[in-house]
């Protein structure tokens, strides 16, 4: 999976956004506010990254088990699909 070239984060004061641009704003008009967590996800996803892959380098970063780390991954890349920020 990798991050669509249609959604874009910016950092606004101390927060994250993703949000859309080009035709995809059309579709998805939001933001997305993350967390320093959800800012390490997206910026993983800048290259084609499996789940693994990705598990693997939240646990690495965050000394989190696995089982944790694939659940929060899971779930924010759900929300990415939803908006169209995950081109596969």
């Amino acid at each position: 999976m990798i991050r669509s070239d249609e959604f874009i984060k910016r950092k606004i004061g101390t927060q994250f956004v993703i949000v859309a641009v080009g035709t995809a704003s059309k579709k998805f008009s939001g933001m997305i506010s993350v967390n320093s967590t959800g800012s390490f996800i997206w910026d993983q996803l800048e290259k084609n990254i499996t789940m693994d892959e990705l598990v693997a380098a939240l646990t690495d970063y965050y000394d989190i088990d696995a089982e944790t780390a694939r659940r929060d991954a899971e779930g924010f890349v759900d929300t990415l699909k939803g908006v169209g920020a995950i081109a596969e």
